[in-house]
């Protein structure tokens, strides 16, 4: 039953965006992957917590990080077999993992621990807190980047994941992680 978080193997480069909300994950994403004509795995649990905050007004409970933890898996695993020799991640377990401890005061269920754990990627992008902060329905720590970025980092370094920091505009950030994913492919 577990076999649902684990990621299917795969001979291509995985670099997953890591870091706090409204950091320019998703567009740095979509950018990298048009620049190395690839597919992105998007963040599931932006449309699972968009959709339960739709229909029931509630946002994410411990319950619910199972569930993520499964589509944002499932997602991963079918993009994996659709990406050209790199995959560009939204987001992965360790993030999940991240926002359950910081949420529910250092809880996390040991299934997504594992699995958060176990899973692996190449590459790490980091993304720093120096962009505005832009408000939605699900963002809710405008006065907290400073220690959610802090708790982002330690986690990278405690699992001892190869990872970059990633500051600047649009441009300075794009530029800064194609060198670096241009080097582990060998180019």
């Amino acid at each position: 039953m577990e076999e649902k978080y684990r990621q299917q193997p795969s001979d291509i480069l995985k670099v997953v965006l890591f870091g706090p909300e409204s950091t320019g994950k998703t567009t740095l994403s979509e950018q990298l992957a048009r620049h190395y004509n690839t597919v992105w795995v998007p963040e599931y649990a932006r449309e699972y917590l968009q959709n339960k905050w739709n229909n029931e007004r509630k946002t994410c409970e411990p319950e619910d990080l199972l569930p993520i933890a499964e589509g944002q898996m499932q997602l991963e695993n079918d993009l994996t077999k659709k990406a050209t020799e790199i995959l560009i991640c939204d987001t992965d377990l360790l993030e999940t993992k991240v926002y359950s401890e910081a949420y529910y005061v250092g809880d996390c269920d040991p299934t997504l621990e594992k699995y958060a754990i176990e899973n692996t990627y190449d590459l790490y992008l980091l993304t720093y807190i120096d962009i505005p902060w832009e408000a939605d329905d699900l963002r809710d720590k405008p006065n907290e980047r400073e220690e959610m970025f802090e708790y982002f980092r330690a986690t990278l370094e405690k699992y001892n994941r190869n990872f970059i920091i990633l500051k600047g505009n649009k441009k300075e950030r794009l530029k800064l992680a194609v060198e670096h994913i241009d080097n582990l492919l060998g180019k």
